[in-house]
């Protein structure tokens, strides 16, 4: 029976936060399991929708799985040295023990840096490969991954997630298995790939439920029966990096068919250059739209705080959309999941239908962002700990520490204590809000929040508020980027 080592560390990095992730960052219980190792993998991802917890299933009954060390981080400032160290230290350690196996799985991201490795992949697979020799290493990436040459050369294959919002994280562990299958028992492949495009693209005009992103990802999935795997990623435009930016990677039995395949790809994703496009509007200007649509709609208006998402490292606190809101005496609208920690303790420690008066949000330092002070009445508690039920992240048992829900004119806030992207609806829930039933609806958020508020929504409206995740890659101050690259599609 083959003896396949598996693990996992990821981490989606925006260089341009002040937040630093260390070891106690990936440590902790949030939106995701905290850092696990050994045989606790199994009993911590045996749910929920991780590549690796598809590929265990799916590999478990004919393998012999030894589990390494897992650790995702989400998105956030740089990895501190000690934290890379750490992890990366213990998953090698381990399969150095583990030796021989005759395979490796690695549930990655692509997009995580460290303050000593700007490729801190393109390392840790420099550090696996030291270990297994020659035995096959396959990786699973995000879409928003930022593909190095390093990553690919100390790899025989790689799956990236094909959609944005990422519905298919799942399939992705299968395709990650069905690849590993495949090259068990074979040498290493012989032809390798990879293209970088010429310019960046916002995270908003990533997403694959409308062009041009949809038919670059099918078109992808149509080539890859050919070969052994061919990758489209998107890439992660607040990483300073080298080789920041959209990718395509193809493994094949021969240099000539890679290189074919990458070209073929290549030049369709160019040619589109021009079609990658989001409008986006500022705070007063998506209110009143908002509040204009919400007089005739039966269903409600979703505005979408794309700079401020805390999956792409936002500090899920600014209040940009707040203001505008209460400026605008808007009614029956409801922002989440807004982080706070302290105005969710001084909601607890009031109690249910009590007031507070405290300054809401803004505590995280961001250019053209200030706290909202006010008096706020304490509507509903909870613990923060659930269950998510959603097509994105569905299945986790997630500890957002305490929470609350606060009212103040006639805006509900969705206040947790920890920083969670609003892709679900059950932290509304939680806190007793059924999201379909208010009026206007604002989620931190880029695009994840499609899969489940999308359906629910009249209209989605794309706000341009101050953030720390810029939308525009124009906004963020390159200092390793290639100097070729456009800062944005026809840049």
């Amino acid at each position: 029976m083959p003896r396949i080592a598996i693990g996992g560390f990821g981490h989606e990095t925006n260089s341009f936060v002040s937040h630093r992730a260390d070891y106690a960052y990936f440590s902790d219980h949030r939106d995701r399991p905290p850092l696990v190792r050994g045989s606790a993998i199994f009993d911590w991802l045996r749910d929920g929708v991780f590549p690796i917890t598809a590929f265990i299933e799916a590999m478990r009954d004919e393998h012999a799985l030894i589990p390494l060390a897992w650790a995702h981080g989400g998105a956030g400032g740089p990895v501190t040295d000690d934290a890379f160290e750490r992890i990366t230290g213990e998953l090698v350690g381990r399969l150095s023990e583990a030796m021989p196996v005759d395979a490796v799985y690695l549930d990655l991201h692509g997009a995580m840096a460290s303050i000593p490795f700007e490729d801190a992949e393109g390392e840790l697979l420099r550090r696996v490969r030291a270990v297994v020799g020659d035995r096959p290493i396959v990786v699973s990436l995000d879409y928003h991954a930022n593909i190095t040459p390093e990553m690919v050369e100390h790899c025989d294959g790689m799956v990236v997630f094909l959609t944005y919002p990422h519905v298919d994280r799942r399939e992705t562990g299968e395709r990650a298995a069905k690849l590993l299958s495949s090259l068990l028992g074979k040498p290493r492949p012989a032809g390798r790939a990879i293209r970088h495009m010429p310019f960046l693209i916002p995270t908003t005009a990533q997403c694959t439920l409308v062009e041009p992103s949809r038919s670059i990802v099918a078109e992808s999935r149509l080539l890859d029966g050919d070969l052994l795997s061919l990758c489209y990623a998107a890439g992660f435009p607040p990483s300073d990096l080298f080789w920041c930016g959209p990718t395509v990677v193809a493994y094949a039995d021969s240099q000539a068919e890679a290189d074919r395949f990458a070209d073929a790809l290549t030049k369709s994703i160019v040619s589109r250059e021009a079609d990658f496009d989001a409008t986006l509007l500022t705070p007063a200007e998506g209110v009143a739209r908002a509040i204009a649509i919400s007089r005739t709609a039966s269903r409600p208006v979703v505005l979408a705080d794309v700079q401020d998402n805390p999956g792409g490292g936002g500090s899920a606190d600014t209040t940009g959309i707040l203001r505008a809101l209460l400026e605008a005496g808007a009614s029956n609208a409801v922002v989440g999941i807004l982080c706070d920690a302290d105005a969710a303790a001084a909601a607890h420690a009031a109690g249910e239908g009590c007031e507070i008066e405290i300054s809401l949000g803004g505590h995280v330092r961001v250019d053209g962002v200030e706290p909202v002070h006010a008096r706020y009445k304490v509507k509903t508690l909870g613990t923060g700990r659930f269950r998510t039920s959603g097509a994105v992240a569905g299945g986790l048992d997630v500890d957002l520490g305490p929470m609350a829900l606060l009212t103040v004119g006639g805006t509900e806030i969705v206040v947790s204590s920890k920083r969670m992207q609003a892709m679900d609806l059950e932290p509304f829930r939680h806190l007793g809000v059924e999201p379909a039933e208010r009026d206007i609806v604002v989620v931190k958020s880029a695009v994840h929040f499609r899969a489940e508020f999308g359906p629910i929504a009249e209209q989605v409206l794309l706000i341009k508020a101050p953030g720390a995740f810029a939308d525009d890659p124009e906004d963020y101050p390159y200092e390793r980027l290639r100097k070729t690259v456009r800062l944005r599609p026809c840049g």
